[in-house]
């Protein structure tokens, strides 16, 4: 049981910290935790509690985790280098800091984030909040949360540290469950600009409660930014019990219209795509144990989504009539900036949009000064052309490692 547990707390700790980054190559599925495995891990298991599950989770962070080093898998993970801007940002975060970051990259935005208040999910040593106290300024702050009292303390004995290097302190640590967020007596709802995670949210013990404090803690027209890993069926219970295939990162994965559907009854009524990427199965051994549950057609991504607290947006995208002119005017976007994976609007170009594109841009007083909107809400023509259902991600011609990506029937949104 000791071992199995390790295994499932593995799989947590590479997936709480892991960054899913936008990459024409497949996300690949390491083979370390296989050759670990002895045969009789790959039968059903017994899944462990909530309770059990975050003692398991802490304890690997805390006191098995040592740097990041010690990771043996590289799930979720892919080779794409930072963009330059973040790669100069990490030059001013102490060595100890970086050693202890179980990711592979960042989350946030990309928008101008001066002044922003932002609260990091699952924020272990820091790197990443330390990362967004440079993008926000002295006048912006960055809250992070996590279970992990180890994680948390190495946080916050390096805060004067970077406080002297930036030239002001921003940041604050918390202690607590995403599931229970609300708790924290310091955070306080319509007070944050932006929540970010790095694939948290789909291994939490009770996932609406998560999105539904996120809503809470949002701003009006603030957005929670996040990746995750998703499937294009719900994952068998024959795999979830599978202590090899948790310590893959493969049984946790989340039915992607699952993730819509509960996304929306916390609020945000619109779910974006911005990247995804599929994850092929690398590992021989692996892809025969998913087939033989018969469970071939079973599919994994690694994907990114922004959710816009804004009440007022419909359930389908509605055609107005509405365009957008994008002004080229945020940082690093002179040519043209993207919204989402069906929005990407070239700087002086009028851009038709529907009515809850038009509404994100519009609410978001970080978005809001960088376009010139055009239409009202005086006449409806119905459905806004190209919206509908089906799978939104890039599917790879095999999810057993076929290099090539066809499209995939998707909403424009």
């Amino acid at each position: 049981m000791i071992e199995r547990a390790l295994l499932l707390a593995l799989c947590f700790s590479r997936i709480a910290f892991a960054w899913i980054s936008s990459s024409s190559s497949s996300t690949r599925i390491s083979s370390n935790l296989f050759s670990m495995a002895s045969s009789s891990s790959a039968s059903a298991v017994e899944i462990i509690d909530a309770s059990s599950t975050r003692q398991v989770v802490s304890k690997y962070y805390g006191e098995t985790l040592k740097t990041s080093a010690d990771l043996q898998t590289n799930a979720c993970c892919t080779g794409a280098s930072p963009p330059t801007h973040i790669r100069d940002l990490l030059k001013n975060i102490a060595d100890e800091t970086k050693a202890k970051y179980y990711g592979c990259g960042l989350c946030l935005p990309n928008y101008n984030l001066e002044g922003a208040r932002v609260l990091d999910l699952g924020c272990g040593a820091g790197r990443d909040v330390y990362l967004a106290s440079q993008l926000v300024g002295a006048s912006g702050s960055v809250a992070g949360v996590d279970m992990t009292h180890e994680q948390l303390q190495s946080a916050k004995d390096f805060q004067d540290y970077h406080a002297d290097k930036f030239g002001y302190k921003n940041t604050e640590f918390y202690q607590g469950y995403l599931e229970t967020l609300l708790d924290i007596p310091e955070l306080e709802p319509n007070t944050f600009d932006v929540i970010i995670s790095n694939c948290v949210i789909n291994l939490c013990t009770d996932k609406p409660a998560v999105l539904k404090a996120c809503y809470e803690l949002l701003k009006p027209g603030g957005e929670l930014y996040f990746s995750d890993v998703y499937t294009n069926r719900r994952v068998p219970m024959a795999l979830q019990k599978n202590a090899l295939l948790w310590g893959e990162c493969l049984s946790g994965a989340l039915y992607w219209n699952d993730f819509e559907a509960l996304a929306k009854q916390a609020g945000f009524n619109d779910p974006r795509l911005v990247e995804d990427s599929p994850i092929t199965i690398q590992n021989k051994n692996v892809a025969a144990l998913v087939d033989q549950e018969g469970h071939g057609g079973l599919e994994f991504y690694s994907a990114t989504y922004r959710l816009f607290k804004l009440p007022e947006l419909e359930p389908a995208c509605e055609d107005y009539g509405q365009a957008v002119i994008y002004k080229g005017t945020i940082p690093r976007f002179n040519s043209s900036w993207t919204l989402d994976k069906h929005h990407t609007m070239e700087t002086g170009r009028v851009f038709a949009v529907c009515g809850n594109t038009y509404k994100m841009l519009r609410e978001n007083p970080r978005l809001a000064p960088h376009f010139d909107f055009i239409g009202t809400w005086d006449r409806h023509y119905g459905l806004f052309e190209g919206c509908g259902g089906g799978l939104p991600f890039n599917k790879s011609t095999s999810n057993r490692g076929g290099k090539g990506d066809v499209a995939a029937a998707a909403s424009c949104c």
